[in-house]
């Protein structure tokens, strides 16, 4: 069997005249990547939020920000895209739906996508932020006090810094999983990555050549992804702190 000649495939036009198979691919991986950078500036910022509120001495913020975890981690991540695809657009002023559902593609899809896996990851990431400052001594925070900081100026200056580097390395796998979970997003209709590989198979009927690229591709961006988080990791790191160099060594 000549296997080149199938891969030639990636080389012919697609129906749609934007060019070959392959660049209607890359073009894909364009929309993953913008959809899970977008994504993922929401799930940072909520979650950081959420998060420490869930640290402070406030009991109403931090039920509220329990109640906030249990319910986003507790709904299949499909039915949260469904949710916020045909519901939202629902529930909101009537204006704002109709814009909404008046958007044209992609962004009909790409925005309800991106709140959607911005929202999910941002529960996560809540937690990641809550253990990495309960992982903090409690003296850091009183000592912070007593030098005449606000309790909000301390988690700012003392508390977040450091927290923030402790959990660097699960922020990497998280980020890596917004990547491959922004493949659901094809179920409302946004042509990502793996949208493209599907409707590449349905044109070409070479179902093994283009989940094979796609999967090639997501292999070779989780690369680099992870060779970038971890020379960020060693930059930031602080000597006795768990973090990208492992447990603390002895003499630090």
């Amino acid at each position: 069997m000549n296997y080149n000649w199938h891969w030639r495939v990636l080389l012919e036009a697609e129906p749609g005249g934007t060019g070959s198979y392959l660049q209607y691919l890359v073009v894909g991986l364009g929309w993953t990547l913008l959809t899970a950078l977008a994504a993922w500036v929401i799930a940072l910022a909520v979650g950081a939020v959420v998060g420490t509120l869930r640290t402070t001495s406030l009991a109403w913020a931090v039920r509220l920000g329990d109640l906030y975890v249990e319910i986003f981690r507790n709904i299949p991540l499909i039915v949260q895209m469904f949710l916020w695809f045909f519901v939202m657009p629902e529930l909101v002023p009537q204006a704002l739906g109709d814009w909404i559902k008046q958007m044209p593609p992609p962004w009909g899809s790409y925005v309800p996508a991106v709140l959607c896996l911005g929202i999910f990851t941002s529960v996560r990431i809540a937690e990641q932020v809550r253990a990495g400052i309960n992982s903090l001594p409690r003296g850091q925070r009183m000592a912070g006090i007593a030098m005449g900081l606000t309790e909000a100026e301390a988690y700012r200056h003392v508390i977040l810094p450091q927290a923030f580097r402790i959990i660097l390395p699960p922020l990497t796998s998280e980020f890596m999983n917004v990547i491959k979970n922004s493949s659901v997003a094809l179920t409302i209709g946004l042509l990502e990555l793996t949208g493209r590989a599907r409707a590449m198979q349905e044109f070409s009927f070479r179902v093994f050549e283009a989940f094979a690229t796609a999967t090639v591709i997501y292999l070779l961006t989780n690369l680099v992804v992870v060779l970038l988080m971890r020379a960020l990791e060693q930059k930031v790191r602080v000597p006795g702190l768990i973090a990208a160099g492992g447990p603390p060594q002895a003499g630090h």
